[in-house]
């Protein structure tokens, strides 16, 4: 089994998401011993954001590359690869103002590749990329999950879900800690949850949501 541990926050030491994926990740091997480990880390090898560049190949419509499109397109492949190659991935998703941060949507945008993470059809787009687990460790200052405004208000892991799913991407989890900068007591609480989710969505297998859809 192949994981792919991802983290995005630009705090380093100080990023309560990368302190939930490491945990996550720990977590996961005790419990899936044969596990292979895959290190991403978004804030400091950021890809570019995606530009014409990024797509003329893709288009089809240029006869000879650029060397910049040729370039931009080697960036796409090796991290489009890598994704499909791992069976999970653990991903590390603050919330910045309101949404994911950049690092994380160009790394997004580099995968959104129709072919290798999707297509279209006569019924509507369909996923190429599903049979993987995703567990999004999500952290956030605020409380967003309890209420009609904040749930209205965070485009962070509702945008998660529907991206992966876009992908065909079924078994999506989330380790949350929310109100980590309320103070000291609902930090730590928020901590305590994020563990409980930890050991929840590191015992269940690897794409159970799909094996309990096909039986």
């Amino acid at each position: 089994m192949k994981l792919l541990h991802i983290d995005s926050s630009i705090l380093a030491a100080g990023s309560t998401s990368r302190q939930l994926t490491a945990e996550t990740v720990a977590a996961w091997r005790a419990a899936h011993p044969d596990t292979q480990v895959e290190y991403l880390d978004l804030a400091v090898d950021a890809p570019s954001h995606f530009g014409v560049d990024a797509l003329g190949i893709k288009t089809g419509v240029q006869a000879q590359p650029t060397e910049a499109q040729l370039r931009e397109n080697a960036l796409s492949e090796k991290l489009v690869t890598q994704f499909l190659a791992a069976d999970v991935v653990v991903l590390g998703a603050p919330l910045y103002n309101f949404t994911i941060p950049t690092q994380l949507k160009a790394w997004i945008d580099r995968l959104a590749q129709a072919g290798r993470t999707f297509k279209y059809t006569e019924k509507g787009p369909v996923g190429l990329a599903g049979g993987k687990t995703v567990i999004v460790a999500s952290s956030r200052g605020g409380i967003y999950s309890t209420s009609e405004g904040g749930q209205a208000a965070e485009h962070q892991e509702s945008y998660l879900k529907v991206i992966f799913g876009f992908f065909g991407i079924t078994d999506v989890r989330f380790v949350r800690a929310e109100g980590i900068a309320m103070g000291d007591a609902p930090k730590a609480a928020a901590l305590a949850a994020a563990r409980a989710d930890i050991l929840v969505a590191t015992t269940e297998a690897a794409n159970q949501k799909n094996v309990a859809q096909a039986a």
